[in-house]
């Protein structure tokens, strides 16, 4: 792990920067973080890691191309489900400018990416950082209320399932056949999917397929490459899920060029 720290210099009183530390990771599978809290709000980015936390008694999943923001002295937890890199960025609890409250996801773009990776990679005292910070916080967008948000089984049968998928979306396994491999029913296991996400378990997955695509499509997969991807033979059947999950065609999705 490697780290940038950035002191407060005792004699500076204006403008200085929010930023405590920003740390990149390469996140290795099935790595824990233990329950805690500390008094320093923190966003955690995933580049290419697959993410579950648990943040104040709620689950998130935080895939590639996503991240999280925990406000200071939450309690959270987390597990690495699909090995990939991260960034943690931690700041003054009186000096982080949106003045988000609540647990909060938000996408990250390639060029809040690019900021991110840039202002680990820079000195403290870089003339770039103050610019780059300012246009990293406007670039810093709550996710909608629509966004889809998997809620993630707590039951280790229907968790160990649900893992599997968000790690390899394009599993084509039925239920039956997901029953069979953590030794349960098809009764269930379809029980415990209604019961602890609230949607049957085609749903649950079809929403783990449409967010995987997103990201695939933000990075300029094709349609039909993406299709594939998340286990869909045919692309039409991909885009009548799509549009139908989203109310939009994937086509939105896609880099403007």
């Amino acid at each position: 792990m490697t780290a940038n720290q950035y002191p407060e210099p005792a004699n500076m009183v204006a403008e200085v920067s929010p930023v405590v530390s920003i740390d990149h990771d390469t996140a290795k599978d099935h790595e824990r973080l233990e329950l805690h809290a500390h008094p320093e709000p923190m966003l955690t980015w995933s580049s290419t890691a697959t993410l579950t936390a648990i943040v104040a008694g709620r689950d998130w999943l935080i895939p590639p191309g996503y991240g999280i923001w925990v406000p200071g002295g939450i309690e959270h937890a987390g597990t690495v489900l699909h090995a990939g890199e991260m960034v943690t960025i931690a700041f003054a609890p009186d000096r982080f400018p949106l003045g988000w409250t609540e647990p909060t996801s938000f996408a990250v773009g390639s060029l809040l990416g690019e900021l991110m990776t840039h202002l680990h990679r820079i000195a403290p005292e870089d003339a770039s950082r103050p610019t780059a910070e300012t246009l990293m916080f406007q670039l810093l967008t709550p996710l909608p209320e629509h966004h889809l948000h998997i809620t993630m089984p707590i039951d280790p049968r229907a968790r160990l399932v649900a893992e599997q998928l968000i790690a390899h979306p394009g599993d084509g396994r039925e239920l039956a056949a997901w029953a069979d491999h953590v030794h349960t029913s098809v009764r269930t296991l379809s029980r415990l999917f209604r019961v602890e996400t609230g949607l049957s378990f085609a749903t649950w997955r079809t929403q783990v397929r449409v967010r995987a695509a997103v990201h695939m499509l933000a990075d300029g997969k094709a349609v039909h490459a993406t299709a594939r991807a998340v286990g869909y033979r045919k692309p039409s059947a991909f885009i009548a899920t799509f549009r139908r999950t989203t109310g939009q065609t994937p086509g939105m999705y896609l880099p403007q060029v």
